[in-house]
This record gives C-alpha cells, sequence and structure tokens, in this order.
C-alpha cells in the first residue's frame, strides 16, 4: 500500500513512493499507472505534486506520459542511476562493452550498408581526422563519437543503435582516455580499415577489425596501473 508523503519535499517523497511500486513489481512494465486524481487522493498531496513527482520519473526513464492516455510504467530500473554506474564503471570494463557492441554493429553494416553510408562514414572520418591536426580537444572527441555511431546507425539494428547511443556517456570516457594518451589511440588508418571492411560485404572480415581495432586498447588496460 502507499504510504502518505509526509518528507519536507513531498514531489521527492510522492516520486521515491512512485518509484517503490514500479520497482517491487506492484505496476508492471507497460502497464498504466493510476491518474492524477487517484495518485492525489492515494498519497495525500496535491495534483501539482503528483504531476512534479511524475515529471521526475518521466526524466528518470521510469515513465512516459501519452497524449490523452495516460501515464505507463517505461522501465523498473532508474536509467540515470543505470548511467551512474556505468560511468563509474572501470575502463576496462568500458573497453570490454565497446569491443561487443561495435563487432556486432560493425559485422551487421557489412551485410546491409549502403552507398550513402560509405559516402558519409568517409565525410565523418575526415572530419575527424587525425588527433595531431584537430583544432580542439572537444572537437575531435565530438567528431570521433560521430563517426562510431554512424558505423552503428549502419547496423540497420535500432535496438543495437539505442544501446550504443545509451552507452555514448560511457564511451566518451574511453575516447577522452586515448586523447589523453592514457591508452592507446586507434589512428586514422585504423579508422580507415573500419570503413573498408565494411565495404567489403564480409561480416567475418569486418568483425575481425573491429577486434583488431580495440585490442591494442584492451590490451594496455590488462597491465598493472602503476
Amino acid at each position: 500500500m502507499i504510504e502518505q508523503a509526509t518528507r519536507t519535499s513531498l514531489a521527492d517523497t510522492a516520486a521515491s513512493h512512485i518509484r517503490q511500486e514500479i520497482t517491487h513489481g506492484r505496476w508492471l512494465v507497460g502497464e498504466r499507472i493510476p491518474n492524477e486524481p487517484t495518485l492525489s487522493s492515494l498519497l495525500r498531496v496535491s495534483r501539482g505534486t503528483v504531476r512534479e513527482a511524475v515529471k521526475m520519473l518521466v526524466s528518470q526513464g521510469l515513465l512516459e506520459t501519452r497524449q490523452g492516455s495516460g501515464t505507463y510504467v517505461r522501465a523498473r530500473d532508474d536509467l540515470s542511476e543505470s548511467m551512474r554506474r556505468m560511468r563509474r564503471a572501470t575502463l576496462r570494463d568500458q573497453a570490454e562493452t565497446r569491443c561487443a557492441l561495435e563487432v556486432e554493429a560493425i559485422r551487421l553494416a557489412a551485410l546491409r550498408h549502403t552507398k550513402e553510408d560509405l559516402a558519409h562514414l568517409t565525410a565523418l572520418l575526415e572530419r575527424r581526422g587525425r588527433l595531431h591536426d584537430a583544432t580542439s580537444r572537444a572537437a575531435f572527441i565530438s567528431n570521433d563519437m560521430a563517426f562510431h555511431s554512424a558505423v552503428v546507425r549502419a547496423s540497420r539494428n535500432q535496438a543495437l543503435v539505442e544501446t550504443y547511443l545509451f552507452f555514448s556517456a560511457s564511451l566518451q570516457n574511453l575516447v577522452e582516455a586515448t586523447v589523453d594518451k592514457e591508452i592507446p589511440e586507434p589512428d586514422f588508418e585504423a579508422h580507415q580499415s573500419i570503413i573498408r571492411a565494411i565495404e567489403s560485404g564480409d561480416p567475418e572480415r569486418a568483425a575481425a577489425t573491429a577486434r583488431q581495432f580495440i585490442a591494442p586498447i584492451l590490451a594496455d588496460l590488462e597491465l598493472p596501473r602503476r
């Protein structure tokens, strides 16, 4: 049973109680939660407070509102907390996850790419350029991430694309570490090899190229840190 919200921040408390209903499985993913008046009565707070609590949970990815239909449970876990935990993972863990995602993405891209994909990847790689020629650290990182995101989109697997986008904040940590020379930075030619592997249409060659691309980073991260 939902308890009455009694703490100072009523919206935070209301959001906490709603979150508990979701995480404990009393409201299931895909299920519509009680409407605003009902929640207001259950929590003994104003409808405005309920509205603010729902907004918080929408921003965290737990709820979604559908115009004219109501508010539905989107996920059981707080995605923002998942992202914070992911960003706290070690660089090795992040590199291994990147490898898993990109190997499959490049394998699929070899099978499903278009001429437009190849032209787009080539243009993005030219924009990225080489690290020593970059006008700024931030621009280089942004262009590098744009290139890799486009590779994943060429897989034509929307679930894989969404997973990669969710992982992108953590991926940025890894790219920053390569730019700062903490770990090996795959050079321009290594990135060109990805395009050529996709263009070959050979999924196994593409997957092997992706593994080879990330291998120096993984090897370095296995070394004892001083």
